[in-house]
Formats: structure tokens, C-alpha cells, sequence
């Protein structure tokens, strides 16, 4: 069974995949439980379109993936690879270099 989206999440998720039209419910009619999982496996066609869809997000909606990573209600490594290492190059950019360290360390990726 998936969370239930707060007005944040649903910004985010209607940013990376408005062609759902809001739709956060997956085709076995559960709420997602993460924003970026089924972006990476079900929306973006590839990792380019993956790297496109997140370098639309601002710094502070970076900020707050970051942040629901770090708290483990954001599983970035069930991602595809690809899409893995563009949301750990997204942090660096427009975070910094420090959140990197500390979401990989959290990851156990360090």
C-alpha cells in the first residue's frame, strides 16, 4: 500500500510526469509509494528522458527529494542504474557536493 501524496509530492510528481494529469495511482490501483520510482520505471522512456524530466525541478523541490531520500521514503536505488547516478549528479548541482556525500553515505554507496 503507497503513502498518500502531499501537496508537495503531487507538485513534483505533476512537474517529472504531467501526462498522468495527477494520476498517482499505479495500474494495480495502489497509491505509489515513492515519485521517482515509477518515474524511472514506468514514465521516462530512457535515462535520457529521465535527466530531462528531473532538470526541471527546481532547487528546492531537489531539496526536498533530498531530503525524503535521506529520511528512506524515497528508495533512489531501486531506480535504474542510469537514473541513479542522474539523481546523485542532480544533488551535487543544485545542492552541493556535502549532500551528495551524506545521501550516499545513507545509501551505503560511499
Amino acid at each position: 500500500m503507497g503513502r498518500v501524496f502531499n501537496e508537495m509530492d503531487n507538485q513534483i510528481f505533476n512537474k517529472l510526469a504531467p501526462e498522468l494529469s495527477g494520476n498517482t495511482v499505479s495500474s494495480a490501483g495502489h497509491n505509489y509509494p515513492f515519485i521517482l520510482r515509477p518515474l524511472s520505471h514506468k514514465i521516462a522512456e530512457d535515462g535520457e528522458d529521465f535527466r530531462n524530466r528531473m532538470n526541471k525541478l527546481e532547487k528546492e523541490e531537489m531539496e526536498y527529494l533530498f531530503q525524503l531520500a535521506m529520511e528512506g521514503k524515497e528508495d533512489i536505488r531501486s531506480l535504474e542504474e542510469d537514473d541513479v547516478d542522474t539523481f546523485l549528479e542532480l544533488v551535487e548541482e543544485k545542492l552541493s557536493t556535502e549532500k551528495l556525500k551524506e545521501l550516499k553515505a545513507k545509501l551505503g554507496m560511499a
